[in-house]
C-alpha cells in the first residue's frame, strides 16, 4: 500500500491503535524529547503533539518506534516477506537465456513502475517564502538534550546532486538550526553527500541542495538505507511504495523533492565554509563532539497549509531509530547472503547501536572461516564500521543475546580467538584514538577444529534425552497451569 502522504501514515496509525495524540502544551525545547525518551523506554506508540507552544504546527515522534509501525510504514506483513524481494529488485542479472529473460520481465516492470514522476503541482509548494522571507524559526524544531549545541532538525531527507555525473544521492544527516536562513550540514566524510560536496569543492563550487521533512514514510526509509552507489534512493522508494514517487521541481535551485512532503528548504552549501556544529545527544547514548562540518544557506522555504513537523529522538537506545536500523538488518540480510552464501543470520544488537556490536552464525566449512567471513564483513559498505563482530556456529540463536554470551565466554581462547584490525571508523566513535580512524575487533566464537591447532577432544552441550522429555511433558503442563494461577 502507498501512503499518500504523511498525514495518512498517521491515519493509518490512529487506526491500528498505534499513536496517541498528546494535546497539553509542550515546549519543542527538551519537553517533547523527555515525553517521546520515556514512551520509547515503555515500547510506547507514535506521539502527535498537537499543541506545541509557540508554533502552529504539531509534531509527530516516535512514528517507526517499533517492529509493527515499521512494517506498517513499509506495508508489509512482515520484514522478511520485503527482503527477497528487495535483494531480487537490487540483482537485476543480464539475461542469458530465454527463462532467464521471461523471469526478468516481471522484474522491469516493477522497475519501470518504480520510476520518480515529475509533477508540475505540489503539497508542498502551497506556501513559498523566499529570500528575507524565509524563517526557519516558523518550524518546531526541536532543541533535545540539555547540553546540544542548539535545535537540530533530525529526520531531514536530504537531496543532492554529484556535480560532475548529475547522480542524485538522497541522505539523512542532522541539521543544527543556526539562525533564521542557516544551519550546519552534518555530512560525514563517508556519506554520498559529503562526496558531492568534496567534488563541488575541488571545483570551486557550491553545491545546490534540498531537504524534504515529512515526505510519506517509504521516503524517509529510502533516505536511511545502505543501497548500493549506483542505486537512487526515490527508484527504491518507489519499489516499496508499489507506486512511483511523485517529484515536484525546486523554485530556487536544479533539483527535485517529493511532491507530498510538508516542508522543504531549498538552497546551497559554500565551497570551503564550515561553522562549529554541536554538541548533539546522539544514538550512541552520548553527546557527539563539536566540530567543523559545511553550513547550509536557505534561499527558499515550501510548505503545506496544514503540515505536520515529523522529528525523531536518538539517545540511549531503545528509540526509534533502533526499529529503522533492525529493519535495515532484515531487510538486506539476503543481500548480505547473496555475497556471502555461509552465513546463517546476523544480529545486530540495539545495545551496540547498530555499528559496535555484531552477531553472525554461519555454516563452517573450513579452518579460518569465520576469520574470512570478519574480514569479508568489514568489506561491505557501512558495514566497515562495526567495531566488533563476533562469529557463532550455525545453531547458534544469534538474536538471543543471553545465547550469544554464554556461547562466546565458553568457546574462545582470548589469545588465539581474538583479532584486531585497522581501518574505517563510525565519526561517532568517541573510543577510537583518531576522528574516522580506529581498531575494530573481531572473535571466532566457532568450534575449534584440529586444523586450527585445536587437539582436544570438544565438549557436548548438554541436553535432555528426548524420552524423558516426553515423559514429564503431561507433569510439566500441569506445573504451567498452577504457576499461571
Amino acid at each position: 500500500m502507498a501512503y499518500k502522504d504523511l498525514q495518512h501514515f498517521i491515519q493509518t496509525l490512529e487506526a491500528e491503535g498505534e499513536l496517541l495524540r498528546i494535546k497539553d502544551p509542550v515546549s519543542p525545547k527538551l519537553e517533547i524529547t523527555e515525553i517521546t525518551d520515556r514512551v520509547s523506554k515503555a515500547y510506547g506508540p507514535a506521539l502527535l503533539f498537537e499543541n506545541v507552544s509557540g508554533y502552529r504546527y504539531p509534531v509527530i515522534t516516535n512514528a517507526f518506534g517499533s517492529e509493527r509501525r515499521m512494517c506498517l510504514a513499509l506495508g508489509v506483513e512482515s520484514l522478511e516477506s520485503l527482503a527477497e524481494e528487495i535483494t531480487t529488485f537490487i540483482e537485476v542479472e543480464a539475461p542469458d537465456s530465454i527463462v532467464k529473460k521471461l523471469k526478468l520481465v516481471p522484474k522491469i516492470k516493477r522497475l519501470a513502475n518504480s520510476l520518480p514522476r515529475i509533477v508540475k503541482k505540489a503539497p508542498c509548494q502551497e506556501i513559498v517564502l523566499k529570500g528575507e522571507e524565509v524563517d526557519l524559526d516558523q518550524l518546531p524544531i526541536l532543541h533535545c538534550w540539555p547540553e546540544d549545541g542548539g535545535p537540530f532538525i533530525t529526520l531531514p531527507v536530504v537531496i543532492t546532486k554529484h556535480p560532475e555525473t548529475g547522480k542524485r544521492n538522497v541522505g539523512m544527516y542532522r541539521m543544527q538550526v543556526f539562525d533564521k536562513r542557516t544551519t550546519g550540514m552534518h555530512w560525514h566524510t563517508h556519506k554520498g553527500g559529503a562526496q558531492h560536496y568534496r567534488v563541488a569543492e575541488a571545483r570551486g563550487e557550491r553545491l545546490p541542495v534540498a531537504v524534504a521533512i515529512g515526505p510519506d514514510p517509504a521516503v524517509t526509509y529510502a533516505a536511511t538505507a545502505p543501497l548500493p552507489d549506483d542505486l537512487d534512493e526515490f527508484i527504491f522508494a518507489g519499489f516499496l511504495r508499489g507506486e512511483p514517487v511523485e517529484l515536484v521541481r525546486c523554485q530556487t535551485v536544479d533539483l527535485e523533492v517529493p511532491a507530498n512532503s510538508q516542508f522543504v528548504l531549498e538552497g546551497y552549501v559554500e565551497p570551503g565554509e564550515r561553522r562549529l556544529e554541536g554538541p548533539f545527544g546522539d544514538h550512541t547514548g552520548y553527546y557527539s563532539l563539536p566540530d567543523y562540518y559545511p553550513v547550509f544557506h536557505v534561499t527558499c522555504l515550501t510548505m503545506r497549509k496544514k503540515a505536520i513537523y515529523p522529528a525523531t529522538i536518538v539517545g540511549r537506545p531503545p528509540q526509534e531509530d533502533c526499529y529503522m536500523a533492525k529493519a535495515t538488518e532484515r531487510l538486506f540480510l539476503p543481500l548480505i547472503k547473496r555475497t556471502l552464501p555461509e552465513i546463517v543470520d546476523m544480529n545486530l544488537p540495539i545495545e551496540g547501536v547498530f555499528h559496535n556490536l555484531a552477531f553472525v552464525s554461519i555454516d563452517k566449512r573450513y579452518p579460518g572461516h569465520a576469520r574470512k567471513v570478519a574480514c569479508a564483513l568489514w568489506g561491505l559498505g557501512q558495514m566497515m564500521f562495526t567495531k566488533i563482530i563476533v562469529v557463532f556456529d550455525r545453531e547458534v540463536n544469534v538474536q538471543d543475546l543471553s545465547e550469544c554470551l554464554w556461547r562466546m565466554t565458553n568457546n574462545i581462547d582470548p589469545r588465539r580467538d581474538i583479532f584486531f584490525v585497522d581501518g574505517p571508523v563510525d565519526a561517532l566513535d568517541h573510543a577510537a584514538p583518531h576522528l574516522h580512524y580506529g581498531s575494530k575487533m573481531a572473535i571466532d566464537a566457532t568450534r575449534k577444529w584440529p586444523e586450527e591447532g585445536f587437539l582436544r577432544d570438544w565438549p557436548a552441550v548438554i541436553e535432555m534425552d528426548e524420552a524423558t522429555r516426553q515423559k514429564v511433558e503431561p507433569i510439566w503442563q500441569k506445573i504451567v497451569k498452577r504457576l499461571r494461577k
